[in-house]
């Protein structure tokens, strides 16, 4: 069995056939997806698929960098530390139902792709969310463009936490890998870049650890080849497992085995 540890069903590009590519997944072999959360606007849809689908799919809990505004911030924290029930925060967001669990404060970070107006907001908002986790005993799931040294400095002050997690779609290099693991304990998400020709995370994959190693899709995006282009699924996992096999010199067989062993002891699933 995989699994996909970073996925969105909810996303208006797969939504329409999300029951139908659960099932494509499921027929591929990958039995447990863990969708990562954005913000309030898309959450609702995120429990509602994944109340139909106990034990397959696992949902985070967490506000996106991307998100992120100088007058939204703070309403959405409210509402994500809702979802956990009384805490250092009041909101009313509505939660995952009764029974549910949360297996991640994700996807979270920094993102300065699209510009860097809301620097300040995005730097706070990923603050409190480590200190959120940390108090949950939480993994989190960390969402990184444009912004490594921030994000690094960051995590250098939060070393006290004893954060865990896992670095959402790895793409930097093994020097980066090594300094995140200076101040907690993260494995990395590799999906379907992996795939790409001339893709420098091949490189830098030859070196991280096994242990460190998850799959994930990220879908609808970064479809891996012969798919790129393409909406993308859980279902295409195994491509980017065989990938991962043949740059770390294991059979596909193993690639499996161990990426599902360290997703299910860092999420509990």
């Amino acid at each position: 069995m995989f699994i996909d540890t970073h996925t969105h069903f909810y996303d208006e590009w797969l939504l329409p056939d999300a029951e139908a590519a659960v099932q494509r997944a499921l027929d591929a072999g990958v039995g447990k997806m863990i969708q990562a959360d954005i913000d309030s606007t898309e959450r609702p849809a995120m429990w509602e698929i994944g109340r139909r689908h106990p034990g397959v799919l696992f949902q985070m809990a967490g506000f996106y960098p991307g998100s992120v505004t100088a007058d939204n911030w703070k309403d959405e924290l409210d509402q994500v530390h809702s979802i956990f029930g009384p805490g250092p925060r009041n909101g009313a967001a509505p939660g995952p139902g009764d029974g549910e669990r949360i297996v991640a404060i994700g996807e979270i970070g920094l993102d300065y792709h699209e510009g860097t107006d809301f620097v300040g907001e995005q730097k706070e908002v990923l603050r409190i969310q480590l200190e959120l986790a940390a108090r949950l005993g939480l993994p989190v799931n960390i969402h990184l463009r444009d912004a490594w040294e921030d994000f690094l400095a960051i995590l250098k002050d939060c070393a006290h936490l004893g954060l865990r997690g896992n670095l959402h779609c790895f793409t930097a290099s093994y020097e980066i890998y090594e300094r995140a693991n200076r101040y907690g304990d993260f494995s990395v998400g590799i999906g379907g870049v992996v795939t790409f020709k001339n893709a420098g995370i091949a490189k830098t994959l030859e070196r991280i650890p096994l242990r460190h190693i998850l799959l994930e899709t990220d879908a609808p995006y970064l479809a891996p080849v012969p798919h790129r282009g393409q909406r993308n699924e859980s279902a295409f996992l195994p491509l980017i497992a065989a990938k991962v096999a043949e740059i770390k010199g294991i059979s596909p067989a193993e690639a499996e085995s161990i990426t599902t062993q360290n997703a299910e002891k860092l999420f509990g699933i």
